[in-house]
């Protein structure tokens, strides 16, 4: 088998209750491209999750959840707002400047968050032709830094977009972590904090594929039929996404799977803060760790359990665990550093 490692919780297998709903509908002949009876129970349990307005749409990637998400609800003459650290920026090699054609504006965060006196510098020129006109502010649940917003951090750029004519859209590829983390139910940090559109992820906590769009205010999703089909993103067998969200709700599914990658991180968090050449430079509040380990420690053990640097140049690392992480996963990897650190 191959060993479990820290770098990604995309790194993961997929849950068996998944495999199972997977099988389960890998039956008989059902109408495509998501005029199903597992596509439309789906939609439904999204609807009980985030509020009877949402309007549901699945993609493949969380790539396309968020660019195409936005991409409904501006114009190429706008100008989107998000943290330095935010996917949009960092990893979606360009994706949402060629496929939305917006400008990207980005605000330096300490944390993975970002507040309404962060984004201020970027707030003018509206209605003035030679300016990018500001339509969304992008936020990330929880965050690329393993922190997660409170319900009033959420709330206040959602006013500040509302007060000025723009969008608030959230990043929610790991949303169930941070709900996990918070105690609350999705709908109290989206569609209650001022959410416009949320990408709801699930490949990161037990499903193999497939991401849901969801806008949660009506009339925002008029033109993303279309939307999808131009971004190639419309799934002809799309009962094998909408059916993975089936399972992921039924029983909380994604509660338990998020519930123990958050208890493993603080395992392992623990673990890092006994060993005195360890430093943790963020809070843990999800599944992400972000350590500063010495360089060549961290070289000779990442050829054993896998993990990425985020700053080299100050030895800073992610490491994330993931719903199949095991205590003897974290205390092989801790042994193993302490051996080297040694």
């Amino acid at each position: 088998m191959v060993k479990r490692g820290f770098a990604s919780d995309n790194n993961s297998g997929v849950h068996p209750d998944i495999l199972k709903e997977l099988a389960a509908v890998n039956t008989g002949h059902v109408i495509g491209y998501g005029s199903d009876i597992y596509t439309e129970q789906a939609r439904q349990l999204f609807k009980e999750q985030l509020g009877p307005d949402t309007e549901v749409f699945f993609v493949f990637t969380g790539t396309a959840a968020n660019v195409l998400g936005i991409s409904t609800i501006t114009r190429s003459f706008n100008s989107l707002i998000a943290a330095d650290t935010a996917h949009l920026e960092t990893d979606e090699c360009g994706a949402p400047e060629k496929f939305t054609g917006c400008k990207v504006l980005t605000v330096a965060t300490p944390d993975g968050k970002i507040t309404p006196g962060m984004i201020a510098k970027h707030l003018h020129g509206f209605d003035f032709e030679h300016h990018a006109q500001p339509k969304v502010i992008s936020i990330t649940q929880s965050t690329e830094m393993g922190t997660v917003y409170s319900v009033p951090e959420i709330r206040k750029p959602a006013d500040l977009a509302h007060s000025m004519n723009m969008y608030l859209h959230m990043d929610g590829a790991r949303t169930a972590n941070a709900a996990v983390s918070l105690g609350l139910p999705f709908k109290s940090f989206t569609t209650d904090a001022g959410v416009d559109v949320l990408s709801f992820g699930g490949t990161k906590n037990g499903m193999m594929m497939g991401e849901a769009v969801c806008f949660l205010k009506p009339g925002l999703s008029a033109d993303f039929k279309y939307i999808r089909k131009h971004g190639m993103q419309l799934a002809s067998k799309m009962r094998f996404i909408s059916a993975q969200y089936i399972a992921y709700f039924r029983n909380d599914l994604w509660k338990s799977c998020a519930s123990h990658s958050n208890a493993m991180a603080s395992v392992l968090a623990n673990k890092l803060k006994e060993i005195k050449q360890i430093r943790i430079t963020q809070p843990v509040q999800s599944n992400g760790i972000f350590v500063i380990i010495p360089k060549a420690a961290a070289g000779e053990v990442s050829k054993h359990y896998f993990f990425y640097p985020w700053n080299e140049i100050t030895s800073e690392y992610r490491l994330m665990t993931s719903w199949d992480t095991t205590e003897e996963d974290i205390q092989q990897f801790v042994d193993l550093l302490k051996k080297e650190l040694n």
